[in-house]
């Protein structure tokens, strides 16, 4: 067990951390609070294609993309903001939008349907 002294927003805190052996799962682990989610809206029917999906939890602050555009690779399709940063979600190949699952302002978990790329 290795102790640490972290000081956070001014108030200190005096830290325990075990340390396991690789693989080993820990002695008493608590299951992370389940998270409340957002009602999600009927999504659009998923064509064949390529899935675009949110890779962290946050709040879409812009959707770049409309169903019929023609998007090349590495194009941001989406702006997510997360922890206060804003994130490009960009098309991982080129193609034509097929489907945008998001409106701006949309909250998402990580692994949410963005779009789909055809």
């Amino acid at each position: 067990m290795k102790r640490y002294n972290i000081t956070v927003n001014g108030k200190a805190y005096d830290v325990a951390v075990e340390e396991l052996d690789a693989g080993a799962a820990p002695a008493a682990a608590a299951p992370a609070p389940a998270a409340a989610a957002a009602p999600a809206p009927a999504p659009a029917p998923v064509a064949d294609g390529t899935k675009v999906s949110a890779p962290m939890p946050g709040t879409i602050l812009d959707v770049k993309v409309s169903v019929g555009d023609t998007v090349s690779e590495g194009q941001a399709v989406a702006i997510l903001e997360a922890m206060k940063m804003e994130n490009d979600i960009n098309a991982p190949c080129a193609g034509k939008v097929l489907s945008v699952n998001v409106n701006k302002g949309e909250t998402v978990e990580t692994g949410s349907l963005v779009c789909v790329i055809g």
